[in-house]
């Protein structure tokens, strides 16, 4: 049984591919469109489906649209309509939608974002790009040989947490900026079964309080949340008091985000470019705080309520690594695994595992789960052959290296900043070692001409790479999650007297994003970080995103070359080959 899964409604639009509950291919659309997001999150862009992703999943697992047993898409429109529609088989738009103020939806664009989401199936075979036409044949809207499921958003965000967490079972906790209408899902599962806890519904949202101060503090927000969560380190939380009063926690793992007017309480928003005042950093680290404060608060609730042990997270608000680490170190489960990708994205994973688990389920339960989630790397991988046939159409000076662990760690110890492109792309926002840019952190100004290359702020961090055997060597606490965080979402202490030998790999309160890389997931990785760790003493590299400033990170060898010589980057390690800079 093949199923595909798509998300496209909001932003992040991606497509995942599940045959007989395995995933087989996972990516997001921007990789291939090199459009950041794919789109932004606007009511008139909900038609763009993310034809290239599903393009390469089609091919990944060897079949063409026609061949598909199930199509998941991860948005109920009924759900997000709740009856207003009726019988009504028009809409109607205002020729000023922002003047329009009797309309009874949320939006007087919302009728048309509904449209777009109901015609999703006809748009799927009608609008497909004439280049990617050849799998998506052979189809008729009206007569398609596939079952068509619209999946409430948030029990997308949940599967594809608790479908491909390490657990048998554990409660689910989802928190994002809105769904169809909620913003916050609880749920538990065990074994062949899942059980809807509760779930907070808008305008009460954490997700968006936090998109509205990351645009206040100038920020793009279902964008640049992270910029905020890094910002939060330099600031105190003078303002903390303040915003907790407009957060009410109830019963039942409810809560009330109450209006509150940012300007009287923190001073006007900060327009983009100008310079950060103390006021901005005290805000970011504000809102961290309370965040933090109030989902301790769900989870201690959550824990009571599922009887679980173990809990699994989703959502974009999931993909805040401080947050995440708190939870961790609280104590009120045992382990804390977050799908890597954890915004809206990982949606599309949700939905196809969602539906696979149920078709291959009965009435009563689940199907058996044949798959967890150990890596992030399901997207498009190059082999050699292709690489090196690249290389020479592009007439570039490159070498063979025979043996690329030894040659890339000598420049990294020279402190030679490297392009890594290895094997196949990762899902999510995090580059885990496949699309990564790779430097020493031993050199103190390494931080500055990172964030120089890649034209971000320079109060941004960088993460850190490490053998996983060698966490404890480096970073606290070692044991926590079973000593492994392979998705650089939890942050980690850095131990007493070895932050001075990484001095570019930790933030200035002397916290890292942690990776941790073993051996079986990603053998090139490890080996370097191994190779690197024996010529220096230091088996830590900093590793970020290979992109720059506005771009998506890169997915093809063609990418990767385009940001080697449109950048500061010293050299390129794509395959076996090396590009060097003079």
């Amino acid at each position: 049984m093949i199923t595909l899964g798509i998300n496209a409604a909001f932003h992040d639009s991606a497509a995942a591919i599940v045959v007989d509950g395995e995933l087989i291919a996972a990516a997001e659309e921007e990789r291939f469109s090199r459009i950041k997001h794919a789109k932004r999150p606007v009511p008139f862009s909900a038609w763009e489906l993310p034809y290239a992703a599903i393009d390469f999943c089609l091919a990944e697992a060897g079949v063409g649209l026609r061949e598909v047993d199930h199509v998941a898409y991860s948005f109920r429109p009924d759900g997000f309509a709740r009856g207003r529609l009726g019988a009504q088989t028009t809409i109607a738009l205002p020729l000023e939608p922002a003047a329009e103020t009797s309309a009874p939806w949320e939006s007087p664009w919302d009728p048309l974002f509904l449209s777009y989401v109901i015609n999703a199936p006809r748009q799927l075979v009608d609008g497909v790009p004439h280049r990617l036409r050849k799998r998506f044949e052979g189809i008729k809207p009206a007569e398609a040989p596939y079952r068509w499921h619209h999946v409430d958003h948030h029990q997308c965000h949940q599967a594809s947490a608790f479908l491909a967490a390490p657990f048998e079972r554990c409660a689910v906790m989802t928190l994002d900026g809105r769904g169809e209408h909620a913003t916050t899902s609880y749920g538990a599962y065990r074994g062949d079964r899942y059980e809807s806890l509760g779930v907070v519904e808008m305008p009460h949202s954490l997700g968006l309080l936090y998109e509205r101060i990351t645009q206040h503090l100038g920020f793009l927000h279902s964008s640049d949340e992270y910029k905020v969560m890094a910002l939060a380190a330099l600031g105190t939380p003078q303002f903390r008091r303040l915003l907790a009063e407009h957060i009410e926690i109830g019963a039942h793992g409810q809560y009330r985000v109450l209006p509150l007017d940012l300007a009287r309480m923190c001073g006007p928003p900060r327009e983009p470019g100008t310079p950060m005042e103390q006021h901005h950093l005290d805000l970011a680290a504000s809102l961290q705080d309370v965040l933090e404060d109030t989902v301790l608060q769900l989870a201690r609730w959550l824990r009571e309520a599922s009887g679980e042990a173990r809990l699994a997270m989703a959502g974009g608000v999931a993909l805040n690594c401080v947050m995440n680490a708190r939870l961790r170190d609280a104590g009120i489960f045992d382990a804390v695994w977050v799908q890597p990708a954890a915004g809206d994205a990982g949606t599309a994973l949700g939905a196809a595992l969602w539906i696979d688990a149920q078709e291959r389920g009965s009435a009563l339960s689940l199907g058996r789960r044949r798959w967890t989630m150990g890596h992030a790397h399901w997207g498009p991988g190059y082999d050699d052959d292709a690489i090196e046939q690249h290389l020479r159409w592009a007439r570039l000076p490159y070498r063979r290296s025979d043996d690329l662990a030894h040659d890339v760690a000598r420049l990294l110890a020279d402190n030679r900043i490297v392009g890594w492109f290895q094997g196949r792309m990762e899902f999510g926002p995090r580059a885990l070692g496949a699309r990564s840019i790779l430097a020493s952190p031993i050199d103190p100004a390494m931080q500055a001409r990172l964030n120089a290359l890649k034209e971000r702020e320079d109060f941004r961090p960088m993460a850190p790479a490490v053998p996983q055997e060698e966490l404890a060597r480096w970073f606290a606490p070692a044991d926590a999650n079973g000593g492994v965080s392979p998705f650089m979402l939890f942050v980690y202490d850095v131990v007493p007297g070895r932050g001075e030998r990484i001095p570019s790999a930790w933030h200035t309160d002397r916290t890292a994003r942690v990776q941790t890389v073993d051996h079986d997931t990603n053998p090139r990785f490890y080996a370097l970080l191994r190779e690197f760790g024996r010529i220096t003493g230091v088996p830590v590299l900093v590793n970020t995103s290979f992109n720059v400033h506005g771009e998506p990170i890169v997915c093809t060898p063609r990418d990767a070359i385009e940001a080697l010589y449109c950048t500061p980057l010293d050299a390129l390690a794509i395959g076996p080959f090396i590009l060097e800079k003079a």
